[in-house]
């Protein structure tokens, strides 16, 4: 007779945000995942919950949501399947911040964390990065006294979430510039608010300066591919002989943008298959002259139809993700040269973000991707040309090696 009571009592004294989490991802994960893991998602739910009780056994009741969240990251690192994931609170806003254009404080400089500092990637044209003299490969080696980036096997305080959440703060941020040939630079970046999203950024390269070389940050925004074709445009009104897209830190985003884009070189369609109440459903992605496009466009456009006809090339790299290796396999499948590194090993899927307890959310993957005549797109993109990304030739001596490797590609290709 006491045994109902007894269980219930441990069902309460085990409850916590830590399993509150736990639950939230794992059910939506069962509920919801169709990718290419063949893991036992029951077993590894059934022994990560147990570890779960045992981490939090000490704490009860009042076991952190941070706990649940470290568990879920080992649980999903087991199951295989990188596009499933669980985000933090932070991770979640800026999701929602670049998703919805919506304006932030920021300085318009975007980093990632490498070897000696943060590498700047981006800078948002008019920005105040722009206007205080931050370029585009500059090595920032400190930030507000802290150092950056890695050394050795250790993060170094200040990386790229850290930066972000200074200049969400609003005040300057103080940090040490590193650039070739050039003593070490201390700059002040004050913000402003700006979109939270990254926009394509048109430059030029080559011996007579007239490949032009399209820096495609995201396709999260949902016209992503208007400002690209927007920037191509431009590239064509001047007399662009030949095209590089640079996708080496561009993690992904819209199905619908990314499919868009790829289209400049072919029309695109891409085939998703997903599981909807037990039964098996496909949708299709079109893209056409850059463009979104339909089913009868497709069958009707003329034979060769391309937005871009010249000679291309994208670069890649081990940051490039999901939808940036849809365009990418779409633009090799056209005839671009893909220069750098292998992908990341997530483009042949797509997924759904649901909400978590905490504030964060839950990337669950939904569906299967396949080309237009039913194969499956590949995990990642092994690039035609193999260049290591060299980033002490870049922040050291100013080579950026996979730009000169992709503007070789294409003056061999002139030459045919």
């Amino acid at each position: 007779m006491l045994l109902p009571a007894l269980l219930l009592t441990l069902s309460v004294a085990e409850a916590s945000p830590a399993s509150d989490l736990f639950r939230a991802a794992t059910d939506q994960v069962t509920r919801g995942y169709y990718g290419w893991s063949t893991a036992d998602l029951k077993a590894l739910n059934e022994k990560y919950d147990a570890l779960l009780r045992v981490r939090c056994s000490e704490q009860g009741e009042a076991c952190p949501y941070d706990t649940g969240r470290e568990v879920l990251k080992d649980l999903f690192k087991e199951f295989g399947d990188a596009h499933t994931n669980v985000r933090d609170p932070e991770a979640a806003v800026r999701l929602r911040e670049v998703t919805q254009d919506l304006a932030v404080q920021r300085t318009g400089a975007r980093v990632v964390r490498v070897e000696g500092g943060l590498l700047v990637v981006s800078i948002m044209p008019g920005s105040p990065a722009e206007a205080e003299g931050l370029r585009v490969f500059d090595l920032l080696t400190t930030v507000n006294g802290q150092a950056a980036g890695k050394r050795g096997d250790e993060n170094a305080p200040a990386g790229p979430n850290e930066f972000v959440r200074l200049e969400r703060e609003g005040r300057p941020i103080r940090v040490t510039v590193r650039r070739p040939a050039l003593p070490d630079q201390a700059l002040s970046l004050s913000t402003r608010p700006l979109l939270a999203r990254d926009v394509p950024t048109l430059s030029w390269a080559g011996a007579d300066g007239r490949v032009a070389v399209i820096s495609y940050p995201t396709f999260l925004p949902s016209d992503a591919s208007t400002l690209f074709l927007e920037r191509l445009n431009e590239a064509q009104a001047a007399g662009a002989r030949g095209l590089i897209v640079d996708l080496r830190y561009n993690g992904g985003g819209s199905l619908t943008e990314c499919v868009a884009a790829a289209s400049i070189f072919a029309p695109v369609e891409y085939q998703s298959q997903t599981r909807y109440n037990g039964k098996l459903s496909t949708y299709s992605y079109t893209g056409v002259n850059g463009t979104r496009g339909h089913f009868l466009n497709l069958k009707t456009v003329p034979p060769g139809s391309a937005a871009w006809k010249g000679p291309a090339a994208v670069l890649v790299g081990p940051n490039t993700a999901s939808c940036a290796e849809v365009f990418a396999y779409y633009a090799q499948r056209a005839g671009a040269t893909v220069v750098g590194e292998k992908t990341r090993g997530v483009g042949n899927s797509g997924v759904v973000f649901g909400a978590l307890p905490d504030g964060g959310v839950v990337s669950v993957t939904v569906l299967r991707a396949f080309n237009e005549r039913g194969e499956a797109l590949p995990e990642a993109i092994t690039p035609d040309v193999l260049v290591p990304g060299d980033i002490p030739a870049l922040t050291g001596e100013g080579r950026d090696v996979t730009l000169e490797a992709a503007l070789q590609a294409l003056e061999l290709k002139a030459a045919k």
